[in-house]
């Protein structure tokens, strides 16, 4: 029995092992590398907080819930060229970008750095400035 709840904890930690959970030190420090960062959130969003300097606006929930997938996907794949290509998504929370993460990890993206407590918690509490387009 210990056996099989060790394989099943394994295969768990291995299915979502892509998904990077990063801090806003990280994100800055990758960005400088040239790693594109996705803000996901809304316009209204976006208006409030501003974004991270740099980052692409690229709303993947619509504000009634819903995804825009092809949209999404499309302007993705403008962005990030190949399923192995580094990139980084954030949120306001980073709820939104776990959904996320895990369903582009279960399509093959190989490395997906989420901001861990998303814009709010992980960046602006952080002292990191934002910027208003």
């Amino acid at each position: 029995m210990k056996k099989i709840l060790i394989g099943a904890m394994l295969l768990s930690v291995a299915l979502f092992a892509e998904v990077k959970r990063i801090d806003a030190d990280e994100l800055v420090k990758l960005q400088a590398k040239g790693v594109p960062v996705i803000d996901i959130r809304t316009p209204m969003e976006w208006k409030q907080t501003g974004i991270v300097k740099g980052a692409h606006k690229m709303m993947f929930f619509t504000p009634n819930g819903q995804p825009d997938l092809a949209d999404w996907f499309y302007n993705l794949g403008r962005i990030v060229k190949d399923k192995s290509q580094p990139f980084i998504i954030y949120c306001a929370h980073a709820n939104r970008t776990k959904v996320l993460a895990q369903g582009l990890d279960q399509m093959g993206f190989k490395k997906i750095y989420e901001l861990k407590g998303g814009i709010e918690n992980g960046w602006i509490k952080a002292g990191k400035k934002t910027v208003k387009e």
